[in-house]
């Protein structure tokens, strides 16, 4: 008997991380189409490694796996295995198809925890711009649904609020009532009534407590500061260990985030990947003491 379509997708996903290439793969999900997917990073055998959901940047309506590429790649330089995601894009699927498919991605990664990271593997999301969005709201479904447990959230220039006029946004945008962040968000949100609802705005929920730690970075000049770090201080108050951070050398974020042909996020590599490496490292347990008969 063959293996089902899902533990063929693990097996891909496995032999990619442990040969340390990227590779492309197509994940089956329960009741629904199969999602493309990209590994990144390297797991030697009898190691355990972080393992991340990733979703890539873009405005919602946007953005691919090679926009994902910069970010995936610091992830894995960190010490990681990454899974990035093809999640669906708005208008053709708007919320809340897109953090229902990452949910059930994340589901998938979970039960392939030990195949792909290792005994004890740790599970992370991680995304940037949009895909900040996705990774903080599947976290808010991961606690409300009670499964999978997450060890951490990274959260790098999140769109977080649609009706943010914060000075940073304004900044960015000249005061320009109509932007490209706008026009993803309208074709997100599809209708009104779902810029109320938690998972879709996830700076807007009202209850924050019991969510996974969080590591949140944005740039200098970055449109998404302000929104980012008045939700990284709600989550702190909420009871929730934060990370923030604003990298003074991080120029021409989020685009370079994303962008497959800027450059601009070299200059911080290093310092993203120390902040990567510091937050795996915080939220990774010790190991358990071997159990000596007295």
């Amino acid at each position: 008997m063959s293996p089902a379509p899902s533990s063929r997708s693990a097996e891909a996903a496995a032999l990619a991380a442990a040969q340390g290439v990227e590779a492309d793969l197509s994940i089956e999900l329960p009741g629904r189409a199969p999602v493309g997917a990209r590994v990144y990073g390297q797991r030697a055998r009898g190691e355990t490694v972080p393992l991340v959901l990733h979703f890539h940047g873009g405005t919602f309506i946007c953005g691919n796996l090679d926009n994902g590429r910069n970010v995936a790649r610091l992830l894995a330089g960190s010490g990681a295995v990454v899974v990035s995601l093809a999640y669906p894009l708005a208008p053709e699927s708007p919320f809340p198809e897109p953090i229902e498919v990452g949910y059930a991605a994340l589901e998938w990664l979970y039960k392939q925890r030990v195949k792909l990271g290792g005994k004890g593997a740790q599970v992370y999301l991680a995304g940037e711009e949009a895909g900040g969005n996705l990774a903080a709201a599947v976290a808010l479904i991961a606690r409300d649904r009670a499964h999978p447990p997450l060890a951490g959230q990274i959260l790098l220039s999140p769109m977080l609020d649609p009706c943010a006029g914060t000075a940073s946004l304004r900044k960015a945008t000249n005061d320009a009532p109509e932007c490209r962040w706008a026009t993803g968000w309208e074709k997100y949100l599809s209708c009104p009534s779902n810029a109320t609802h938690p998972y879709a705005v996830p700076s807007g929920s009202l209850r924050l407590s019991a969510l996974a730690p969080a590591l949140v970075l944005v740039g200098t000049d970055d449109a998404m500061r302000d929104e980012a770090l008045t939700f990284a201080g709600r989550l702190r108050a909420a009871g929730i260990e934060v990370t923030s951070s604003v990298l003074p050398s991080a120029t021409d974020w989020p685009k370079a985030l994303y962008d497959t042909e800027n450059t601009g996020c070299v200059a911080c590599e290093a310092t993203v990947q120390q902040h990567f490496r510091e937050f795996f490292s915080a939220t990774t347990p010790p190991p358990a003491a071997p159990n000596h008969p007295s």
